[in-house]
C-alpha cells in the first residue's frame, strides 16, 4: 500500500463514476435477459476490474458471487496472458478452473485503450439449465460433477469481434432451453459492452496513466478502511460452529467449523474442522467459501468502505483440501450455494463475538430452491422454473428481523406470483409469511415465508433444496433460535412431510408446500418492548401462546396488562 498525492475531488469523481457504470449494468442485464431467473429473480452479477485482475466497483448484484471474481481472473490473465485482443469475450463455468458451480456462466470482455489492455468488464449470471441429468442443473442430489452438465472450460466466446460457432453449436445441442441460454449469453455480452463504453470514456478524459494511478488510490483506500477497523477489534481467536442438516444422501448433520483471528491490522478465517467433502452436491468451491467470507466482514465495516479488492489485501482465509469448503474432482457442486449460506453464518456468529453491534443473528438459512420442471402446450414445450424463495433475517442490535427480504450475502427478489403464474403450468395456492416462526428476542427474527406450488401439467420433475430442517437458525445473546424448515406434498387429501433435499416426479394436482425457517432473536425476549408485542399481535406476525411463552406476556382480556406482566417478568429474570 502506497500513499501518493491525488487530487480528492477528481477521486471522488473516479470513484462515483466507476460505481455509476456498474450500476448501469446491472441495469442493462436486468432489462436485456431473457429468463425469469436472471430477469425477475436477479440472480446475477457484474463488476470492473483492473488490468490485473482487481476489483474496482462491484454493483448491488449477489454478493455470494463478486469475492470468487479474483480467482477467475487470475485463470483468464494466466490462460490468455499473450492471447487476448481488441474484440475477444471469454467465457467459463467450470467449479474447477475459476467457475462456482455450471449454471453460473463467468463472461469477461478485456478492455482496451491505444492498445493497451486496461480492465475487465465482467458479468455473472445464473442460466435457466446447462444439461445434464436433470432440468435446471441445479440439483442436490448428485453424486459427481459429469452429472451436472455442460463443462466450460475457459474459451473465447467471441474472438477479435468473431463469435465462436463452434461453442454456440455444443451449447445449443447440450441444454434444454438454447434460446433463453444464448439470449441470456447475449444480455451479458451487451452488459460487457456498457461497461468497456463507458471505461474508455473515462481513459479518455483523465488519460492512461492519470488513472490508473487513481484506480491504486481507490484500492489503497479501501484497504486503509479495512485496516482501521480491523485494529480497532480485539486481538484474539474467535470461534464458531454450525450445521448443514445433511446432504440429502445421509442424516449425518455436517459441521462447518470457522475461527477468525484477528492480530493488529490484519485478520485471519480459517476453516479447519469443517466436514471432509461430502457425497451429494453440496460441496463448494474455495473461492465460493472466499466470496461468502469477505462478504461477512463486509457487513461488519462501515458503509464508507468501497466494494473492492483492496478489502481482500488484509483477510486470509484458508479451508482444508478435500473438505466440503474445498473439495476435489469430481466432487459435485451444484447446490453449493447452501454451504456458502451456512459459511456466510458461521462467520456472523464468529463476528458477532468481536463486533456483536454489527453483525445480526442467523437468517432463514439461505434462500430455498423450488425447480420444476416438464412440458406445456400438449407435452410440445419445456419449460424449467428455479424459484429462489428469499425469506428473513435475524435479529439485530437494536432493529427486528426483516422479513420477505432476500438473505444478506445476496441482492435478489422473489418472484411475482404474477409472473410465475403467466409464465409456467403452475399455481401458487399460498404465499405469506408463517406465524411464531421468528425467534423471539429484544429483536425478533423475520419471519419465514411459506410458498405451496399446485402442478397444473401430467408430469413434473420437481427439485428442492433447503435446510435448517434439524438446525434452526440461531439466536445471539439470549435470542431465541428461529423456526425451522419443513417440505409437504399434498396429493388429493393425503400430506406428506419431505426431506430437505430431494428430486421426485410429480402427477398433475400434486402441491408441494415449503415452510421456510425464520430467523433468530438478538437479545433477552424479556426485554422486548411491549409495544412492539403488540404489534406483532395486531399484525398475525405472533400468537397469544408465544408472547405469553417467551416474552412473558400476562393479557387482561384482548390487551396486555403492564403490570402483571412486569411482575412475571421479573420472576423469570
Amino acid at each position: 500500500m502506497t500513499q501518493r498525492t491525488v487530487d480528492p475531488i477528481t477521486f471522488a469523481v473516479v470513484k462515483n463514476a466507476l460505481d455509476t457504470i456498474v450500476d448501469d449494468m446491472a441495469f442493462a442485464v436486468m432489462r436485456t435477459a431473457r429468463s425469469p431467473i436472471i430477469r425477475d429473480v436477479l440472480d446475477y452479477s457484474v463488476t470492473m476490474c483492473d488490468a490485473q485482475g482487481r476489483i474496482l466497483a462491484q454493483a448491488k448484484t449477489v454478493a455470494l458471487h463478486l469475492g470468487a471474481v479474483p480467482d477467475a481472473v487470475d485463470v483468464i490473465i494466466e490462460k490468455f496472458a499473450d492471447d487476448v485482443e481488441p474484440g475477444d469475450v471469454i467465457v467459463l463455468n467450470d467449479p474447477y478452473e475459476g467457475g462456482m458451480h455450471l449454471p453460473d456462466i463467468f463472461m469477461f470482455k478485456p478492455i482496451f485503450f491505444k492498445q493497451r489492455l486496461q480492465g475487465f468488464a465482467v458479468v455473472i449470471a445464473h442460466h435457466c439449465d446447462m444439461g445434464g441429468r436433470v432440468p435446471g442443473s441445479n440439483a442436490a442430489d448428485s453424486t459427481e460433477i459429469f452429472q451436472e452438465g455442460l463443462r466450460i472450460a475457459p474459451m473465447k466466446f467471441y474472438s477479435q469481434g468473431k463469435i465462436n460457432d463452434t461453442l454456440v453449436s455444443i451449447i445449443r445441442k447440450n441444454v434444454r432451453l438454447p434460446e433463453l441460454v444464448l439470449g441470456d449469453l447475449g444480455a451479458q455480452l451487451a452488459t460487457c459492452n456498457i461497461g468497456e463504453r463507458e471505461l474508455v470514456r473515462l481513459f479518455e478524459r483523465y488519460g492512461e496513466d492519470n488513472l490508473r494511478g487513481y484506480f491504486d488510490e481507490l484500492l489503497d483506500y479501501g484497504e486503509r478502511l479495512t485496516r482501521a477497523a480491523i485494529a480497532a477489534w480485539p486481538d484474539g481467536t474467535y470461534e464458531f460452529l454450525d450445521h448443514i442438516d445433511n446432504d440429502g444422501f445421509s442424516e449425518t448433520p455436517i459441521p462447518i467449523q470457522c475461527a477468525i483471528t484477528v492480530k493488529g491490522e490484519r485478520l485471519s478465517v480459517d476453516f479447519a474442522g469443517s466436514s471432509p467433502q461430502v457425497r451429494g452436491a453440496i460441496n463448494s468451491t474455495l473461492s465460493f467459501v472466499k466470496s461468502a467470507t469477505y462478504l461477512s466482514i463486509r457487513c461488519a465495516l462501515d458503509a464508507d468502505v468501497p466494494n473492492n479488492a483492496g478489502v481482500y489485501r488484509c483477510i486470509d482465509i484458508s479451508a482444508p483440501d478435500g473438505s466440503i469448503l474445498n473439495p476435489r474432482m469430481p466432487a459435485p457442486v451444484a447446490a453449493r450455494a447452501l454451504t456458502g449460506y451456512r459459511v456466510v453464518d458461521c462467520v456472523f456468529g464468529a463476528l458477532a463475538k468481536i463486533a456483536p453491534k454489527k453483525v445480526m443473528a442467523a437468517g432463514e438459512g439461505g434462500n430455498t430452491v423450488i425447480a420444476l420442471s416438464g412440458y406445456d402446450h400438449n407435452a410440445s414445450e419445456p419449460y424449467i422454473l428455479v424459484d429462489m424463495i428469499n425469506g428473513a433475517w435475524g435479529g439485530r442490535y437494536d432493529k427486528d428481523g426483516i422479513e420477505g427480504v432476500t438473505n444478506p450475502s445476496q441482492n435478489m427478489s422473489n418472484m411475482p406470483i404474477e409472473t410465475l403464474e403467466a409464465r409456467y403450468p403452475i399455481v401458487m395456492q399460498a404465499y405469506g409469511f408463517a406465524q411464531d416462526s421468528g425467534g423471539a428476542g429484544q429483536y425478533r427474527g423475520g419471519l419465514g415465508l411459506v410458498r405451496e406450488y399446485r402442478v397444473l401439467s401430467e408430469e413434473v420433475v420437481a427439485q428442492v433444496r433447503s435446510d435448517r430442517s434439524n438446525h434452526a437458525p440461531y439466536g445471539l445473546f439470549g435470542g431465541k433460535p428461529g423456526a425451522c424448515s419443513a417440505n409437504f406434498l399434498r396429493q388429493g387429501d393425503a400430506l406428506e412431510a419431505l426431506p430437505s433435499k430431494f428430486t421426485m416426479t410429480l402427477t398433475r394436482g400434486a402441491v408441494i408446500r415449503h415452510e421456510q425457517a425464520g430467523g433468530g432473536g438478538y437479545g433477552d425476549p424479556l426485554k422486548r418492548d411491549l409495544s412492539h408485542i403488540e404489534a406483532d399481535l395486531a399484525n398475525g406476525k405472533i400468537s397469544r401462546e408465544y408472547a405469553e411463552r417467551f416474552h412473558a406476556v400476562v393479557f387482561d382480556g384482548e390487551r396486555i396488562d403492564p403490570d402483571k406482566t412486569a411482575s412475571r417478568r421479573a420472576a423469570q429474570a
